[in-house]
């Protein structure tokens, strides 16, 4: 298996032009987008909820350390799980009714969640949230394929995302707050509600394809068919590590170590730390519309984008490495909102595989990359932790925690040199060769 044997026909042939509007002047794929990303929100609240009431959660389901964690990892084991069957669910029923019934699973287990009493109940309301989760990007993803130009699809998916991401966000300070007034209990019962109130919008404002432009669906002999081809394709391997790493160390950082390191590492204060980690947020968010926008207008690349990234990503961790206590904040801030910035090109990995196959291959193959990308969000989290010692306040200098920057940076170094090896996607072509004959 290698480059050479990705034959497979692309999504968008030459001699169609990357400009062409499938819907122009359509509202309702506007209003796809706005509660599409509203679901995107949820779902990226839910991942890292855990974290400002894991004391509660302590206390009162009687759970140790270890145990928090793995009620915290088993949401994206079970989303990542769900990206096994989504691709197929997707391309035969499509985004709407496939979203619909996983949102009210998931809704299920955040009502659960609300009224959990032992691990074990809490454990099951977390999988079912994140099965009910699996696919608020892929659907929407999906949606976008199908109601908007190629050339505009990075800019919009960077958009969606960089929208999901205030869900980390919200569940930080707000959901602290609010627990704190209301108690966590009362204050998922409130998401709960919010999530039926969006899921219900979506049914009525989302249809799969605009008027006339749906393709037929395939037969379930066809879409095992279609599994087959994809795992035969070395793009896709290659694309699928890619995102296990770039996500998934980007999340285990955001998302755990990095408070860690700053804290007993670097001898920071909780304030101080929080700053740096709210830099990594930011860096995250701005990066997905504007680096979607330089891929889709200004490269007209997708390889362009992604390969220095992961170059930039490997840099700014080795120079980590080195670090000592007394840092400059200022250094310090900006070197984490570079790892923010150079992490969220992953929409436009999502953007080249759904280029490199055929139309009726898109969600199978998206869902298929994002299988590897939240697996990566689980097994970083949990792999970094036993990498250092179990109580991390007994390491008072950054040494201690070289061994996790090591891990990342040779995995970035590792699957740099894969992605090298993948052809780029040749969607945005004809876009660049009308451009040129205007100029």
């Amino acid at each position: 298996m290698n480059a050479k044997a990705d034959n497979i026909q692309p999504t968008v042939p030459t001699f169609i032009n990357p400009s062409w509007d499938p819907a122009e002047k359509s509202l309702r794929r506007w209003g796809i987008f706005i509660v599409g990303s509203l679901g995107l929100l949820l779902s990226m609240f839910y991942r890292v909820s855990i974290a400002v009431i894991s004391p509660d959660l302590a206390l009162e389901l009687h759970l140790t350390n270890p145990q928090l964690g793995t009620l915290s990892a088993v949401f994206f084991y079970s989303f990542a799980v769900s990206q096994l069957p989504l691709g197929v669910a997707l391309d035969r029923w499509g985004s709407r009714i496939v979203m619909t019934i996983l949102g009210l699973v998931g809704i299920t287990g955040v009502s659960l969640f609300a009224l959990a009493q032992t691990q074990t109940s809490a454990v099951l309301a977390r999988m079912l949230m994140g099965i009910g989760m699996s696919c608020n990007l892929m659907g929407v993803l999906t949606l976008l394929a199908a109601w908007f130009p190629v050339n505009r699809f990075a800019f919009l998916a960077g958009s969606l995302v960089s929208i999901g991401a205030a869900g980390n966000l919200i569940a930080a300070t707000p959901l602290a707050l609010l627990s704190q007034w209301l108690g966590w209990r009362s204050s998922f019962w409130i998401m709960a509600v919010i999530n039926m109130s969006v899921l219900a919008v979506f049914f009525l404002v989302v249809r799969d394809y605009p008027h006339g432009q749906s393709p037929p669906k395939s037969t379930q002999s066809e879409s095992l068919k279609g599994v087959g081809r994809l795992l035969s394709m070395y793009s896709f391997w290659a694309l699928g590590l890619g995102g296990f790493v770039r996500y998934g160390y980007f999340v285990a950082l955001q998302g755990l170590w990095a408070g860690p390191f700053l804290i007993y590492g670097l001898g920071l204060n909780r304030v101080s730390a929080g700053n740096a980690i709210f830099c990594i947020g930011l860096g995250f968010m701005t990066g997905l519309p504007l680096c979607g926008r330089i891929s889709d207008k200004v490269l007209r690349s997708r390889k362009k984008i992604v390969l220095p990234s992961f170059m930039a990503f490997f840099a700014i961790i080795i120079s980590i490495i080195w670090w000592k206590q007394g840092i400059a904040h200022w250094l310090l801030y900006l070197s984490f909102f570079g790892l923010g910035f150079v992490a969220s090109p992953g929409q436009i990995m999502l953007a080249h595989i759904k280029e490199l196959v055929p139309p009726d291959m898109i969600a199978r193959a998206m869902t298929g990359i994002n299988f590897f990308t939240m697996l990566g969000g689980a097994a970083f989290t949990q792999a970094l932790g036993w990498l250092i010692e179990s109580d991390p306040s007994l390491i008072k200098n950054p040494t201690g925690f070289r061994p996790i920057w090591y891990v990342g940076a040779v995995s970035l170094a590792l699957v740099s040199i894969l992605y090298a090896f993948v052809p780029d996607s040749k969607a945005l072509e004809g876009d660049s060769e009308k451009t040129e004959a205007k100029t």
